[in-house]
């Protein structure tokens, strides 16, 4: 009796594991489901969206100006930001507001990518960061999941371009 009941806790946990397995590496490699919450992607993301984040881009080396991306924050590696690149690496980002008279550039250096949100008055960004290296990014944006009145693939930014350019 305890030893077919030791058994069947075996077989259950290897299960358990062999599933835990899959879910991390599925997580992980393919992609997950991600809430945004704060103003700094407004009017693109609203606070608490739902999203589909899929993360084989980065693996590929596939990240483009204009793409949405889930990244660790430089600040604290345990909170993920949501973030618009603007720039790749040896592209030259204009750093200072529209209205300022001198315009002040940087260069984003290799292996790293210049974020900003589209809600530039209330974002923190590579504004205030810095460029990000290109390790920190968990994943690109692909589709709006809920509320569902707006399912489907993000709308471009609505500013009409990439910042920075």
């Amino acid at each position: 009796m305890i030893r077919r009941l030791f058994g069947k806790t075996l077989g259950f946990m290897g299960y358990a594991i062999q599933y835990g397995c899959i879910a991390h590496c599925t997580f992980e490699y393919i992609g997950e489901i991600v809430i945004c919450s704060g103003p700094s992607m407004e009017p693109t993301i609203q606070n608490y969206d739902v999203l589909l984040c899929e993360n084989l881009s980065r693996h590929f080396y596939s990240i483009h100006k204009g793409d949405i991306i889930v990244a660790k924050s430089p600040d604290k590696p345990s909170v993920n930001i949501c973030k618009r690149v603007i720039g790749l690496e040896g592209d030259r980002i204009c750093t200072s507001s529209s209205s300022a008279f001198i315009k002040r550039h940087t260069y984003v250096p290799k292996g790293h990518v210049w974020l900003e949100g589209d809600n530039l008055q209330n974002s923190t960004d590579s504004r205030i960061y810095g460029p990000v290296p290109y390790a920190m990014i968990r994943g690109r944006i692909c589709l709006r999941i809920w509320p569902f009145h707006s399912f489907g693939l993000l709308q471009e930014n609505p500013n009409g371009q990439v910042p920075g350019d």
